[in-house]
């Protein structure tokens, strides 16, 4: 039997849009970036200790990379409902991390919430969000630069 129109408009938009049942998705639009080089990755954990340094050891994160020259929006799909935090970075020379001066950042980086970074990186409920079901999570992050 072959699909019809009507078939198809008969699944559910999360079915369409590639999500799982009972997740959502979350998109994050980032401003303040300085150049459309490398690549731009996000890293969302529900774990506090594995924010926002150890998030790649998370084996339940969600990832979402992007080329920065390709737009400044991430998306990340399939995401069941819980608390969550995200941390962005721009890698503009695109070796897959955070190049450093000394203890300061020399690439771009940004956190949920816009959580500020004082003498470390935010702790995990300055970035913390909430998830639901079913519910799209869009927000906007700004990207900064030391």
């Amino acid at each position: 039997m072959k699909p019809t129109f009507r078939m198809l408009l008969a699944l559910s938009p999360s079915v369409l849009l590639g999500n799982a049942p009972g997740t959502t998705t979350v998109t994050i639009d980032l401003t303040g970036m300085r150049n459309s080089t490398g690549m731009i990755y996000a890293c969302m954990t529900a774990k506090p200790k594995a924010f926002p340094k150890a998030c790649d050891a998370d084996p339940d994160r969600r990832t979402a990379s992007v080329k920065a020259s390709d737009g400044r929006q991430l998306v990340i799909r399939d995401v069941p409902a819980g608390r969550y935090a995200i941390a962005v970075l721009h890698d503009e020379n695109g070796n897959k991390k955070m190049d450093m001066t000394l203890f300061l950042p020399k690439e771009g980086y940004g956190f949920s919430r816009d959580a500020p970074v004082k003498m470390a990186p935010p702790k995990f409920d300055a970035a913390a969000f909430d998830v639901s079901a079913g519910k799209p999570v869009h927000m906007t992050m700004k990207v900064r630069y030391i």
